[in-house]
């Protein structure tokens, strides 16, 4: 097997950094807006991705009910809140800001992304996280052939794909569907979201004579307009399976790093 040496962008924002949010945003409740401002600041708790920290004037009254604990987070301290709005209850729902954070957004709430019911940029839905104003997604059409084994046997041998560049993760194969020996594949409950290109309709786990490998591919039939040219296309994870193109076999990717109880970027 070929070393593997990253050949894809790295994020680069390093956590504690802070940003100005350009866009209204938006947070519901039983359809009813937590918060609604124009002057959000981004502030990354990781490099994958930022949260939204909202100004208090911009906060409904009452919504917050603090809990009189202090958290420590990669960007400073925070004190820990419920959120209280309507009949709904959440607790550990949201965080504010102490001294000691980032000074932009000391005094700002953020809300833990479950906490909420929906939430808007401007009049567009957002799903899974904060989309990084940082990341850039691609979708491209190629000529090269893609074959995809494992274990000796063929999944998939395609003469062209949809190659997505997604920064900080490696480069997705979007293959054919009349290219994929689907002999091999059984069909499992697994679905994933990503802000980015929308959710997944299918996931496949991979049978071979040796074992069965549990969802090493997907689809998107619907995804979103940054990557439409790869609707019902399946791509299988390079972490996991033994890819080639144009014949040569390519380096596997270390696995993404992820944030506790994320599944893997797909």
């Amino acid at each position: 097997m070929p070393e593997y040496v990253p050949d894809y962008p790295q994020m680069i924002v390093p956590t504690g950094h802070v940003e100005p949010v350009p866009r209204r945003l938006r947070g519901f409740v039983d359809g009813q807006p937590v918060f609604d401002t124009t002057r959000a600041w981004y502030v990354w708790l990781w490099p994958g991705y930022p949260q939204y920290a909202v100004p208090p004037e911009d906060v409904a009254d009452g919504a917050l009910a603090d809990e009189g604990q202090t958290i420590s987070l990669p960007p400073g301290p925070a004190r820990r809140h419920t959120l209280m709005f309507g009949e709904a209850t959440r607790h550990g729902g949201a965080w504010v800001w102490e001294q000691g954070a980032p000074a932009p957004v000391v005094g700002h709430a953020s809300f833990r992304w479950d906490a909420l019911d929906a939430w808007f940029e401007e009049d567009e839905r957002v799903f899974v996280h904060p989309r990084s104003p940082y990341t850039r997604v691609d979708a491209l059409h190629s000529g090269r052939n893609v074959r995809v084994e494992l274990d000796g046997a063929v999944l998939a041998d395609a003469p062209y794909s949809v190659m997505v560049f997604e920064t900080g993760l490696p480069t997705r194969y979007y293959l054919p569907r009349v290219h994929v020996d689907w002999s091999r594949m059984t069909p499992t409950d697994t679905v994933t979201s990503c802000p980015y290109k929308g959710t997944t309709s299918g996931y496949w786990s991979v049978t071979t004579d040796r074992a069965t490998y549990t969802d090493l591919a997907w689809v998107y039939d619907y995804p979103t307009r940054a990557v439409a040219p790869v609707a019902t296309m399946v791509a299988f994870y390079n972490e996991h399976v033994d890819l080639y193109v144009d014949d040569r076999l390519q380096p596997r990717p270390v696995p993404i790093a992820a944030p506790p109880s994320s599944k893997p970027a797909s």
